[in-house]
């Protein structure tokens, strides 16, 4: 039989954490079917007596197991541990779990609910870091995106699975619940995305979905972070970049930077302007959260509109 929710579950080498991943599914309060699909991606560890241990408690509880994997020496990859697991189950809808994680009780039926409201959106939720202390700045940070910046500047593990589903049109929609208990460890997945393929595919989407709609833009940044953009840039997108922006007399007494490992001649020369003299739109390239609130007070200060305005690259 067909269940409604397929939870999907990549493990490799997940002993430390797993037991307690696996009682967060027996927990759940949904009162749908529900089944558990797990790939095992080589786990030289404890994992499977685990999965197999929890097999029976989650059976006799009505949500059916299912278990795949392989042996080889190495892992495949979490990508692909994802990809089998969806591959072997049968859910109207997944709900993505890392082996290293914790879900609330309420955490299935409350997303599953978004879901059905919302078809062609991926549904999100808050989280909170274990330990607590670990990445505060990011976990604030995601919690509180804006249903707009869901689009622009969320930056999930899964990135070009997002990046496909925004270009087909679908959505994005977050349960303003912390549905989710994150562990942050050296082991976890996300350190092994290296940090140049994410801003790649970053740049590259910012170029096919953001940029085509405007005629020239401003990057708020003058430092590394904004010439960093500039130069990863195709030639067409540097041509629309009328100038650089920021609050650093120095940067701005300089009056522009030369792009100088620019083709070009003679090689360009963007200005560095205050922000107020600037025009929009502007690519923001200054991480909030970080200026004790100075950032984002001057720019509140332009009432601009973010999406048409302005969009957050940071």
């Amino acid at each position: 039989m067909q269940a409604h929710v397929s939870i999907i579950l990549p493990v490799h080498n997940a002993e430390p954490w797993l037991d307690e991943c696996l009682r967060s599914v027996l927990q759940q309060d949904f009162e749908g079917t529900m089944e558990l699909s797990v790939f095992n991606d080589a786990s030289k560890d404890k994992s499977g007596a685990i999965i197999e241990k929890w097999r029976v408690k989650l059976e006799d509880s009505g949500v059916h197991v299912i278990i795949g994997g392989h042996d080889s020496p190495s892992p495949r990859g979490v990508g692909y541990a994802k990809n089998q697991a969806v591959a072997q189950s049968s859910g109207s809808y997944l709900c993505f779990l890392d082996s290293d994680d914790v879900m609330m009780p309420q955490r299935v039926r409350l997303q599953h609910e978004a879901a059905v409201q919302h078809p062609s959106s991926i549904i999100g939720c808050r989280v909170r870091r274990d330990p607590p202390n670990s990445t505060e700045r990011y976990t604030r940070w995601i919690n509180q995106l804006t249903p707009e910046q869901l689009l622009t500047q969320g930056v999930p593990e899964d990135l070009l699975f997002f990046y496909e589903h925004l270009r087909k049109g679908g959505g994005v929609i977050r349960v303003d619940q912390s549905l989710l208990l994150y562990r942050h460890h050296p082991q976890a997945a996300t350190h092994c995305v290296l940090e140049t393929t994410i801003w790649t595919h970053r740049v590259r989407f910012l170029e096919e979905q953001a940029l085509p709609r405007w005629a020239a833009f401003t990057i708020w940044n003058a430092g590394k972070q904004g010439r960093r953009l500039y130069r990863s840039l195709t030639a067409g997108s540097q041509r629309k970049v009328v100038a650089f922006c920021d609050v650093d007399e120095n940067k701005i007494r300089k009056g522009f930077y030369c792009h100088e490992d620019s083709q070009e001649r003679p090689k360009p020369r963007i200005p560095i302007l205050h922000f107020r003299a600037a025009r929009p739109p502007f690519v923001i390239c200054v991480k909030l959260d970080l200026t004790g609130g100075a950032f984002e007070d001057n720019l509140r200060s332009l009432h601009l509109q973010e999406g048409q305005d302005f969009l957050h690259f940071s």
